[in-house]
């Protein structure tokens, strides 16, 4: 039976030049590493991540949000860097992830909170805006389609189907962990670096990026976002979204084609799509003030 590994309550190191402070909190049932920032009677902001990223993907976007007067909070996701890592593949199912979300707006004690997601932060954002709307104020999408976008794109676009492969690799078991682990993380630094405008990620961001993915049992829960996807395929109850929402989209991403972002504003009631030309997946590290300026323009 796989075993739930809890989060060791140790505090992450924040840069000196990032606002916020490293704590955890109890949300739906887990133990979530959050870094908190801003006055604690702001309107709340959550900072979801994607992979293979953690609360660091953005730190860019914190500061600029505190000076708005905005709650962030930034977890790490579950399985990641220091929150809880459930050790079954069902538990990484997004209506898991979902209630994670959920979860952490009771845990700050409000009705409602802004979501900004990127990459399979975002994916859990637009479930959460499809099946909680009521919960949800604004939503940001940052390089990350609606579920239905994805889905009938998967089926019906092989060139898509074959920028995702790296998906159906992630599904066999203990392999990608070995393959991605050696060489000190070559595999996920040379994606990172290759598939990002040069310069975007510096020594040091590689560093912390090592550090999270080497805790214990991480990257295995981090995988298995892919693996329960794989897995367990539900189609949203609806596919309209009612929650005003924004699309980021950094153009040339490799991952994910353009027509995505256009088709994903389709499906929102009351929907904008803001695109940056001199980007690509990794938008809010190569943008980063322009990506906080969006995000500060939706939510006001």
């Amino acid at each position: 039976m796989p075993t739930t590994l809890r989060a060791a309550r140790e505090p992450d190191d924040v840069p000196a030049d990032v606002p916020g402070e490293s704590t955890f909190v109890e949300a739906n049932g887990r133990t979530f590493h959050v870094v908190e920032a801003g006055p604690a009677d702001g309107e709340l902001v959550l900072l979801l991540h994607g992979f293979p990223e953690f609360w660091y993907g953005w730190h860019d976007q914190i500061r600029p949000l505190v000076n708005e007067g905005y709650r962030v909070v930034v977890p790490d996701q579950r399985g990641y860097n220091r929150s809880e890592r459930p050790g079954d593949v069902a538990d990484y199912r997004i209506e898991a992830l979902s209630a994670d979300v959920v979860g952490l707006i009771d845990a700050y004690d409000r009705e409602t909170a802004a979501v900004v997601g990127h990459d399979w932060g975002g994916v859990v954002g637009w479930w959460t805006a499809l099946h909680s709307p009521e919960r949800l104020s604004a939503f940001v999408a940052v390089n990350a389609p609606h579920p239905t976008v994805i889905r009938r794109t998967l089926s019906g676009d092989p060139a898509q189907l074959l920028r995702s492969g790296y998906a159906l690799f992630f599904q066999v078991p203990k392999v990608p962990e070995a393959v991605i682990r050696a060489a000190n993380w070559r595999l996920p630094v040379t994606m990172l670096r290759e598939s990002s405008m040069p310069g975007t990620f510096s020594t040091a961001d590689f560093d912390r990026y090592r550090a999270a993915w080497n805790r214990e049992g991480a990257f295995t829960a981090m995988l298995n976002w892919y693996r329960a996807s794989g897995r367990h395929r539900p189609a949203p109850e609806t596919d309209e979204v009612t929650v005003p929402t924004r699309v980021i989209w950094g153009v040339h991403d490799q991952f994910l084609k353009r027509r995505m972002a256009y088709d994903s504003v389709d499906y929102c009631a009351d929907g904008r799509l803001t695109t940056f030309q001199e980007a690509t997946h990794w938008v809010q590290h190569e943008q980063p003030m322009k990506v906080a300026d969006a995000i500060v323009d939706e939510l006001a």
